[in-house]
C-alpha cells in the first residue's frame, strides 16, 4: 500500500552529476521473460520527504521491534548544525561527519509523542546527508566513509520480533500473499532515508571501492544479508538494490556473498522453511547467473544441484517460484547439458498431493524443456513422461489440462514426435482413460487432440499401442475377476467354519494364481 502511494508522486530530479549516476542501474530479466526491469531504489529520498505526513498514521498503529536501549540516549545538546550551503566547500565533509555522528542516536518510536523535536531534526539531517551524497563532486575521505558506515550500522542493524507463523504450512494454499497487509516498523520514516543514503553512497562515483571495502567488510555484508528476513516489503526492496550494487562494486565480496546466501538457502530448505527474503535473494541471483562466464565453474553447477533444485521442496514454493524458475532456466540456457540434471531434480521433488505446487512444476518444466536439446531430452524422457502420464490422469482438472497443454509448445512437440516410439507407449494408457472416463469436458477434448497428433504422424505405432492397451485391459479385468472369486471362496469357507475354532486353509488353485 505504501509503495502504491509513493509511486503516484512525481520524483524530483537533481541537475547534479550524482543524480545521473544514481539513475543508471543494471538490467534484470524477470522469470516470465516478457519485460526487462532494473534493480534500483523503490523510490527517491525526496519523495520520502514529501510523504512523511501520509505515513504517520500507519506508523502509530504498529508495534516496534527495535531495541530502545542501544544508542537511544538523547544528548542534551541535540541541536541543528549549519546547512551545507552555509559553510565553505572545504569544510563540508567535516560538517557531514558531524551530522552523521548526530544521526547515530536511535529514538524510541513505540511512544509517538516522545522526542518529537529530536526525531524531526534527525530526519531533516538524514535528508541533507542524502542530498549531499547525491550531488557530491569530490572524492569522499576515509573518515567520511567510516562515519557513514557507523551511522548506517547503528540505525538499520537490529533484531526482529517476527509475527506468529503457526499453522502457516496448513494455510499456504489458501493465502493470497499479494493481499496480505504488510508489516510496517514505526521507525520506517527514518530507516527509509538511511537506506536511501546507503544506496546513494555505494553507487556514488566519489566512493572509492578500494578504501570503502575496509568498512563495508564481511561483517557488514553478513548483517545486511540477515536483514532480508524483514517483514517490511519496502525494506527488502532497498536491501535487494543495495546488495546488487555491493556485488557489482566490491568484487572482493562476491564469493562471500554467494556462500552466505547459499547457507541461508540451505537452512531455509532443510531446517526452518521460514524466511521473508527468499524471493529477493533469488531475484539478485537471477542477475548474477546471467553474468556467469562460460564454461560454467564447478562451484556454480554445485549451487544449482545442491541449493536451487532443493528449493522446490518447501511448501511455500509459491512465494518465490517465479524467481526460482528464472534462475534454473538461466543455467539450462547457459549449459544445455544441465537439462537432464534439472529435469531429474524436478521429478525428485515432484509434489504428490499438492495440486497448486504441481501446476508450478509443470509451468517450470515447460520453460526448461524449451531450452533442452534433443540429446539431453532423450536421457530423461522415460522418467519424465511417467510423471507426466500421472499428471494426465489427475482428477484436478487444471493439472491434467496443464500437462496436455505441453503439446501446444512447438519445440516440445517436436521432441516428443522424434521420440514417439518411446513416449507413446508410456502415456497411451493415460490418454485412453482420459478420453473415456475423465469428468472434465475440456480435458477430454485436449486428450482427443493429443491422440490425433500421434495417430496422424504414426498410425501403425498408435494401433500397436491400442492393441497392447486392450490386451493389458483384458488381463487386468481377468485378474480382478480371479481376485473376486478368491475372496468369495474365502467368505464361503469362513461361513461354514464360523461355529468352530478350526483354522481355515485355502489351497491355491490355478484360477486364483
Amino acid at each position: 500500500m505504501i509503495k502504491q502511494i509513493l509511486g503516484k508522486i512525481p520524483r524530483k530530479h537533481s541537475k547534479s552529476a550524482g543524480e545521473s549516476n544514481f539513475s543508471a542501474s543494471s538490467s534484470l530479466k524477470r522469470g516470465d521473460g516478457a519485460t526487462t526491469t532494473t534493480i534500483s531504489a523503490p523510490y527517491s529520498a525526496f519523495d520520502i520527504a514529501n510523504n512523511n505526513s501520509n505515513l504517520k498514521d500507519t506508523f502509530l498503529h504498529n508495534n516496534n521491534s527495535r531495541s530502545s536501549n542501544e544508542n537511544s540516549v538523547v544528548p542534551t545538546s541535540y541541536e541543528a548544525l549549519p546547512s551545507f550551503k552555509d559553510v565553505p566547500t572545504s569544510e563540508r565533509q567535516h560538517l557531514f561527519v558531524s551530522k552523521a555522528k548526530m544521526c547515530c542516536v536511535r529514538f524510541d518510536f513505540t511512544v509517538p509523542t516522545k522526542n518529537l523535536r529530536e526525531k524531526d531534526l534527525k530526519r531533516q539531517i538524514l535528508l541533507e546527508l542524502v542530498e549531499y551524497v547525491a550531488s557530491a563532486n569530490e572524492k569522499f575521505t576515509e573518515n567520511l566513509m567510516l562515519e557513514v558506515v557507523k551511522m548506517v550500522s547503528a540505525n538499520i542493524f537490529r533484531d526482529f520480533t517476527p509475527r506468529p507463523r503457526e499453522n502457516n504450512n496448513v494455510l499456504l494454499d489458501s493465502l493470497d500473499f499479494d493481499d496480505e497487509e504488510p508489516h510496517v516498523d514505526p521507525a520506517w520514516s527514518h530507516l527509509q532515508v538511511v537506506y536511501e543514503l546507503l544506496l546513494r553512497f555505494i553507487i556514488s562515483p566519489e566512493t572509492d571501492a578500494k578504501i570503502a571495502k575496509r568498512f563495508i567488510d564481511h561483517s557488514f555484508v553478513m548483517k545486511l544479508l540477515h536483514l532480508f528476513d524483514s517483514e517490511i516489503p519496502s525494506e527488502r526492496e532497498y536491501l535487494k538494490s543495495i546488495l546488487h550494487r555491493i556485488y557489482g562494486k566490491f568484487m572482493v565480496h562476491r564469493p562471500y556473498i554467494r556462500k552466505t546466501i547459499n547457507n541461508i538457502f540451505t537452512c531455509f530448505v532443510f531446517e526452518e522453511e521460514k524466511h521473508n527474503g527468499i524471493a529477493e535473494f533469488l531475484e539478485v541471483f537471477g542477475s548474477i547467473i546471467n553474468g556467469f562466464a562460460l564454461p560454467l565453474k564447478e562451484e556454480h553447477k554445485l549451487f544449482l544441484v545442491r541449493t536451487l533444485i532443493p528449493l522446490h521442496k518447501p511448501k511455500c514454493l509459491a512465494m518465490y517460484h517465479h524467481q526460482l524458475s528464472y534462475c534454473v532456466t538461466q543455467f539450462v540456457e547457459k549449459d544445455f547439458k544441465l537439462a537432464d540434471i534439472v529435469v531429474r531434480g524436478l521429478i525428485k521433488y515432484w509434489p504428490v498431493t499438492n495440486s497448486t505446487k504441481e501446476l508450478l512444476f509443470l509451468n517450470e518444466l515447460e520453460e526448461v524443456l524449451e531450452a533442452t536439446h534433443a540429446s539431453e531430452f532423450q536421457r530423461c524422457m522415460v522418467p519424465l513422461f511417467r510423471e507426466i502420464s500421472s499428471c494426465l490422469n489427475s482428477l484436478h482438472f487444471q493439472v491434467a489440462e496443464r500437462a496436455l497443454l505441453l503439446w501446444n509448445n512447438d519445440h516440445i512437440e517436436n521432441l516428443i514426435k522424434q521420440n514417439r516410439k518411446v513416449i507413446l507407449p508410456i502415456i497411451f494408457p493415460s490418454l485412453e482413460r482420459n478420453a473415456r472416463h475423465h469428468w472434465n469436458q475440456s480435458v477430454r477434448s485436449l486428450t482427443l487432440n493429443v491422440r490425433k497428433v500421434f495417430y496422424d504422424i504414426d498410425p501403425d505405432l498408435f494401433e500397436e499401442c491400442q492393441i497392447r492397451f486392450q490386451e493389458d485391459e483384458s488381463m487386468e479385468k481377468e485378474i480382478e475377476e480371479k481376485r473376486e472369486s478368491t475372496w468369495k471362496l474365502l467368505e464361503e469357507l469362513a461361513s461354514k467354519k464360523v461355529v468352530s475354532n478350526e483354522a481355515i486353509l485355502v489351497r491355491p488353485t490355478s484360477s486364483a494364481s
